[in-house]
């Protein structure tokens, strides 16, 4: 059987975090009670550097349930970094990985179904909704708009699906070999490759405290995952800065006629509306221009992604791990 790892990024949860923790228990034992997976099979939780009780409600939960355990960032890192930080934690320790938020929006009850669809030979297992009712008319828009313009990009993307899905050991080792550090994990992983399918599931409404994505957050999101994967705004720039330089020509060559011809009218008006958009469109250029720099910049300071302050997974489940490692290799006992 193989072993689950359940890792679950969570920042200021304090308030959902205890019902998610005893509702993803009860999935893990019955799917080690049903011999569906290994009884060493862990929910891990990672703080991602939350002000409230959040870390000590997972110390507390490690204490008294041995399948619970946990990571602490020494301070707030975002979300990616903290799915990130928990595979790469769990990767010599379990066989097959589930990632899902910790607000319990994402249906718990897909987690058999993913076991089961690796169980039939699929490396990666996509968690995607199956509508959008929960959502407001402008969110549902805007979801919709982004997928096609990603689509229209060239990024692979699995519409409707989040950050929730199942990874087999190999699918996790190959995206941990990504090390960018502008990461945008739903554009990535279908890079990855190997064998995969789509579990459509009903996505509820938060069960307590407040959305960690606002409307800031989500734009700040989506535009990275869009500068992350594509030159195309860069490539925009070019062509309509070329469009213009056309125009210029063309209204060059009709004020030499005009002047030509006698009927030079003069106004401020025309000057100013092409200083005004002229400008205004090299500062956009220059932004963008900008935000991918800045990407490079931070990509070549290859500074750590985060700092992990405390890991409560303890290393006898490491050496336990790669005993049995050695032994199916052939490389004798440990």
């Amino acid at each position: 059987m193989k072993r689950l790892m359940i890792v679950v990024p969570a920042y200021n949860e304090e308030e959902a975090l205890p019902k998610t923790l005893d509702v993803l228990d009860d999935v893990l034992s019955d799917l080690i009670e049903t011999n569906k997976v290994d009884k060493a099979s862990k929910i891990v939780i990672v703080n991602d550097g939350s002000a409230d009780k959040t870390w000590s409600i997972i110390e507390d939960a490690a204490a008294k349930n041995d399948h619970i355990s946990g990571i602490n960032f020494s301070r707030n890192y975002g979300h990616q970094n903290a799915l990130i930080a928990g595979l790469t934690a769990t990767r010599d320790y379990g066989d097959i990985f589930v990632t899902i938020d910790a607000d319990l929006q994402d249906d718990v009850n897909a987690i058999p179904k993913m076991v089961a669809e690796n169980a039939n030979g699929f490396d990666i297992v996509y968690g995607a909704r199956n509508s959008r009712e929960t959502d407001s008319a402008f969110k549902r828009g805007t979801a919709e708009m982004f997928y096609k313009i990603m689509g229209k990009l060239g990024v692979e993307m699995v519409p409707d699906s989040a950050d929730y899905r199942l990874m087999s050991q190999r699918a996790v080792d190959h995206l941990l070999e990504f090390k960018e550090h502008n990461l945008f994990l739903r554009g990535i992983v279908p890079r990855v490759g190997f064998p995969s399918t789509v579990v459509y599931y009903a996505r509820k409404e938060r069960e307590a405290g407040e959305s960690k994505y606002p409307l800031k957050k989500m734009i700040n999101f989506a535009w990275d995952g869009i500068t992350s994967f594509s030159v195309a705004p860069m490539r925009f720039i070019l062509a309509v800065g070329i469009f213009s330089m056309v125009i210029a020509v063309g209204m060059m060559i009709y004020a030499i006629y005009r002047e030509l011809t006698g009927h030079t009218v003069a106004g401020w008006s025309s000057l100013m509306v092409s200083l005004w958009f002229i400008g205004g469109f090299q500062l956009i250029g220059i932004s963008i221009l900008g935000e991918y720099i800045g990407k490079i910049f931070n990509e070549v300071k290859d500074r750590p992604r985060y700092v992990i302050q405390d890991n409560l997974l303890s290393n006898q489940d490491f050496d336990d791990k790669q005993a049995e490692k050695h032994l199916d290799d052939g490389m004798g006992e440990v």
